[in-house]
């Protein structure tokens, strides 16, 4: 577990959680986490879509309490039989999860995927033909803008998970669905099972792929801070002195910075590249100051102003955090606009400032939290994170060293 970290400390107001199903893959993880740390918080969704899902979710919850593991739940109402349904299901349930998360305080959410489930994606991807980065199968750990899923059992089998709770006597649910060949991932579950050789062969394959991915990505991450090129807590990005050759960076930097999902079109930022002039692009402006380029949003394709509340996404960029006392009602978040008084914006140039996220009240801008700029008092413990959709691939950048723009950091 210490090679998945960093991980908060162990303590009741910061839990990690387990998404537990029930089944056991998901209650050998909650018993193994039990050996590791005291603060944990078992979440469990039930999908709804089976008339006994509602008992086992109950068993279930009885079954972590005698772990000595809290548990909490939600039912989903909305899902209906149908077409998809096994991706339908997942999103939705990992929306809850994370939402679950999000309520109780857990920035990290152990997942029970294992070595088995990992063989079964690689060679769904194989068959997908889904390149180098789909076959290296699901990663160690995600970080997604709210909580990183972390996967501590992708080294271990079904069956050895199965065994471990057999010889402490601690009893799980089967999901029939686990057997329904409609499904893909049911179908080559069952033709492993036939042919163990296959089955190591894609996990090893796998394993072999992450690794290559992981060097990638460390490769990139140092290639970007090599060529001054960092991502910024105010939602901006440096690009250095020279775009010429950094086109595949742009890209990430891009995604991140306009608050995609996904990478803008190669083409196009070759042609930016190569064409070193300003210029806006997928709702983020290309600029120069002191005499390096600059990724900045675009004011024009900023969202408007949203009601403050813990929680609360803005611009698909910024995720606000707001302490229980703290009184927010009237409070709006949107953009900074013009006007910034020079003495706050920390020599950066007023169109840079007037980007960042800023809390206002009956038409009047109360504080620029980015520039430690309050107006009016009591709003001090309100957060504001730069958390864009998709990370940039190699791992944060953020709060690289900034010091020739920025005196005060």
């Amino acid at each position: 577990m210490a090679s998945l970290g960093p991980w908060v400390p162990d303590r009741p107001d910061c839990p990690v959680g387990i998404a537990v199903s029930g089944g056991g893959d998901s209650l050998c993880l909650a018993w193994l986490a039990t050996f590791w740390r005291k603060n944990l918080l078992a979440l469990i969704v039930d999908h709804g879509l089976r008339p006994e899902s509602a008992v086992e979710a109950t068993l279930t919850q009885q079954r972590l309490h005698a772990l000595g593991i809290p548990s909490q739940r939600v039912t989903l109402s909305h899902l209906k039989k149908g077409p998809g349904i096994a991706e339908r299901a997942r999103t939705a349930r990992y929306a809850a999860l994370v939402q679950m998360c999000r309520e109780h305080g857990c920035v990290d959410l152990l997942l029970g995927h294992q070595a088995d489930d990992q063989a079964e994606t690689v060679a769904m991807r194989q068959r997908a033909k889904s390149g180098a980065r789909g076959l290296a199968g699901m990663a160690w750990v995600t970080a997604l803008p709210d909580v990183r899923l972390v996967r501590p059992l992708l080294g271990f089998s079904r069956a050895a998970l199965r065994n471990t709770l057999h010889q402490n006597s601690v009893e799980w649910v089967d999901d029939p669905s686990n057997e329904d060949r409609s499904s893909e991932r049911v179908r080559v579950r069952q033709a492993f099972r036939l042919d163990p050789e296959a089955q190591l062969d894609a996990w090893l394959n796998g394993a072999r792929a992450g690794i290559a991915r992981m060097q990638q990505e460390q490769d990139h991450a140092q290639h970007l801070l090599d060529r001054g090129q960092t991502l910024t807590e105010f939602g901006w990005a440096c690009l250095g002195s020279d775009l010429s050759t950094a086109s595949e960076q742009v890209r990430d930097l891009l995604r991140a910075v306009g608050g995609q999902n996904y990478l803008p079109s190669s083409d196009r930022v070759d042609a930016l590249c190569r064409s070193q002039t300003e210029r806006t692009l997928g709702g983020v402006q290309v600029t120069r100051h002191q005499q390096h380029w600059f990724l900045l949003r675009e004011a024009a394709a900023q969202e408007g102003f949203v009601a403050v509340a813990d929680g609360v996404v803005w611009d698909r960029r910024f995720v606000v955090s707001v302490p229980r006392m703290v009184q927010v009602e009237g409070l709006s978040l949107g953009a900074a606009g013009l006007g910034v008084p020079r003495a706050a914006r920390r020599g950066w140039p007023a169109r840079f400032c007037a980007t960042l996220p800023a809390l206002w009240r009956n038409g009047q801008r109360v504080a620029v939290p980015h520039l430690g700029l309050w107006e009016m008092q009591g709003l001090e413990q309100i957060t504001i994170t730069f958390r864009p959709p998709t990370p940039v691939r190699g791992g944060s950048l953020y709060g690289a060293e900034l010091g020739v723009f920025d005196k005060n950091t």
